[in-house]
């Protein structure tokens, strides 16, 4: 005999050859964004603590004197180095596919440690 009560097949979840429910809603873009943050993170992320690092050692580096012409170069050069570094961050994350993903407290160190650098590299007096 039939139950006269229809079945609502609809309700329960499909299940696939694996016995584990199948999600079948449409897939959607954005549902990505947080893996794509994770791996754009990396580039970012190790950049950044470049950056940090060579502004650092410029903050660091101390001449002996005013005839202490290579302390001065090597400020000089960390800074230029860490301004580049930071610019590439900046500039990775001007993209627009970048921008999507990962929002602007991502770049904000990057700028604030480019911006030191260039403080450092103007007020060494060399």
């Amino acid at each position: 005999m039939q139950s006269s009560k229809p079945s609502h097949t609809g309700d329960r979840p499909k299940i696939g050859h694996s016995r584990r429910p199948v999600d079948d809603r449409p897939h959607h873009p954005d549902d990505d964004r947080r893996l794509l943050r994770v791996i754009l993170a990396v580039p970012v992320v190790l950049l950044t603590l470049a950056a940090a690092f060579f502004l650092w050692l410029a903050i660091n580096t101390r001449p002996d004197g005013d005839w202490d012409q290579a302390a001065y170069g090597g400020i000089e050069l960390a800074c230029a180095l860490a301004v580049v570094l930071a610019g590439a961050v900046g500039a990775l994350w001007l993209t627009s596919s970048v921008r999507r993903a990962m929002r602007w407290p991502w770049a904000v160190p990057a700028v604030v440690l480019g911006v030191a650098a260039v403080v450092r590299w103007v007020s060494s007096g060399a």
